[in-house]
């Protein structure tokens, strides 16, 4: 057995799936015996931990990113950490909201950005965001999950706002950045793992 057909083992086992389990990115690797599985695996073990969000917070923004980006294989994983780290279901069911109502506020939001229309912001956005009034996971932690979707999701105004109303409520940049690096990376690791 190669070096990264044992990395891909090491990795396929840190995300709680069986060592057989395969997509063709993974097979495409293993093939080309690419030194990245290695990166690979740490830095999606690196989701799992910051000096600047707790444990559960971690696994939170990890599931909310998982179901932003529809992976299940993920979304299992993060699920089970959440609940390992004390996430309650209403925490679990919060993460999976805020992917839902980013991906249409993102999308929404874009568009007016990129037309800039004057008119386009006059006409009321009828999308219901009660989940944001008052999140189970606090404020600041809700604003911080909707950050790290819009980010993936590439919508610059509400990244914008986001970041500044963390700000406004006094959260750290290390915060912030390390909210956005967890989702990057459990993006990355789900272009591999699907």
């Amino acid at each position: 057995m190669s070096e990264t057909t044992d990395v891909i083992q090491e990795l396929l086992e840190g995300v709680a799936l069986d060592k057989n389990y395969r997509t063709t990115a993974l097979d495409l690797l293993e093939k080309g015996e690419s030194r990245y599985v290695r990166d690979l695996k740490l830095n999606f073990t690196s989701t799992l931990t910051s000096e600047h969000l707790s444990t559960k917070e971690c696994a939170l923004l990890g599931l909310s990113t998982a179901i932003n980006n529809t992976n299940k294989p993920l979304a299992d994983y993060y699920t089970k950490y959440a609940e390992a780290q004390g996430a309650t279901a209403a925490d679990v069911a919060e993460a999976v909201g805020c992917a839902s109502l980013l991906a249409s506020n993102n999308i929404f939001y874009r568009f007016r950005h990129f037309t800039q229309k004057e008119k386009y912001t006059q006409i009321p956005a009828r999308i219901r965001m009660q989940l944001m009034m008052k999140p189970v996971t606090g404020k600041e932690f809700f604003e911080l999950m909707s950050l790290a979707i819009s980010a993936v999701n590439g919508c610059e105004m509400c990244v914008n706002a986001h970041e500044d109303s963390l700000i406004k409520l006094g959260t750290t940049e290390e915060r912030i950045f390390d909210a956005v690096r967890i989702a990057s990376l459990v993006t990355a690791t789900g272009k591999v793992v699907y």
